[in-house]
């Protein structure tokens, strides 16, 4: 009995170190050849991407092609790299439907933190809540006090059902215990341009896209939904400065197929890394309401587990269901 132990032991160790062996010896040759990014969208993520990319493939010796999957919100992309070889050469543009889609559709085609492996954080885009002036508020306690003096009498604005501007919202009445009434749009764009004619009341997006309009007086911004101040409006607090927590941000993530060795995952990770943080890429993001991201495979796994975790249950508790 104990010599067989010490055998499996003996032979647990050996494949581990076969699969070391294999895994830097896969990393010692990667890359040999292009690399494809597939992107689920266009707009920031479309923009993130070649901003990497530009930098991966000087960094890399090969080149990195980003390559548009739209369509079916997104699930094309994550499908088609989910179910993709995991050797490093097709990789994801992560972003918030990756992990929102799959609670709102069973039949999204992939599970959200099984199929994937996360690689590395790159960049987020804060949002800010943000209301017409003739909203008679002037921070966001003085919202929610309107709002609980006339449940379902205000109005708020998304880019569609299941978007983050809508389950943002949805966050927002539950930790507020308010009723306000979701009028989805086709975009979040179209969702900014009704709040600036006056048919909606509030909006969350993206604060880079609220700043002008904010600083024209055209908007009043009364929350940013992050954990920090904005760039785009240093002005404005945070949530949390405002007295209701809450953090919802448009991130973007490198992913790679599950499987995908270690040290090809690894390498990835580090030279993102560097390229989000090097001057002239923090420059162009600043242009697009961004920071650049730092942080480990594990950092960015972890992140990707809570805003599963944290959009799956405002889905479930607000009873959303794809249209």
């Amino acid at each position: 009995m104990k010599r067989s132990r010490i055998y499996r032991a003996a032979r647990a160790l050996v494949c581990a170190s076969l699969a070391l062996s294999v895994s830097l010896a896969a990393a010692q040759s990667y890359p040999s050849k292009p690399i494809r990014l597939l992107l689920p969208f266009a707009g920031g993520t479309d923009a993130v991407a070649r901003l990497l990319a530009f930098k991966l493939s000087a960094a890399l010796g090969e080149q990195v092609l980003p390559e548009q999957r739209l369509g079916a919100g997104g699930n094309i992309a994550h499908r088609a790299v989910a179910e993709a070889a995991p050797d490093g050469y097709t990789l994801l543009m992560g972003a918030p439907p990756l992990v929102i889609n799959p609670h709102l559709n069973p039949t999204a085609g992939y599970d959200a933190l099984r199929a994937f492996a996360a690689v590395a954080p790159l960049t987020s885009i804060p949002n800010v809540l943000v209301v017409h002036p003739k909203v008679k508020a002037a921070s966001l306690a003085d919202l929610l006090k309107l709002a609980r003096a006339a449940p379902g009498k205000l109005t708020y604005g998304s880019g569609g059902v299941g978007s983050v501007n809508h389950l943002a919202a949805e966050l927002l009445k539950s930790r507020a215990k308010i009723d306000i009434l979701h009028v989805p749009y086709k975009s979040a764009t179209t969702a900014l341009t009704g709040l600036i004619a006056g048919e909606i009341d509030v909006v969350i997006v993206a604060a880079s896209s609220a700043a002008s309009y904010v600083k024209e007086g055209r908007l009043r911004a009364l929350a940013v939904l992050d954990s920090k101040r904005s760039s785009a409006m240093p002005e404005v607090p945070t949530a949390a400065e405002a007295g209701t927590p809450l953090v919802a941000v448009n991130w973007y993530m490198l992913v790679a197929p599950a499987g995908t060795p270690r040290a090809i995952i690894d390498r990835l990770n580090s030279e993102s890394v560097k390229a989000m943080n090097a001057a002239d890429i923090r420059e162009r993001l600043a242009g697009l309401g961004g920071e650049p991201a730092s942080g480990s495979p594990e950092d960015a796994a972890a992140f990707l587990r809570s805003e599963y975790e944290q959009w799956g249950k405002v889905i479930r508790e607000a009873g959303i269901k794809a249209e």
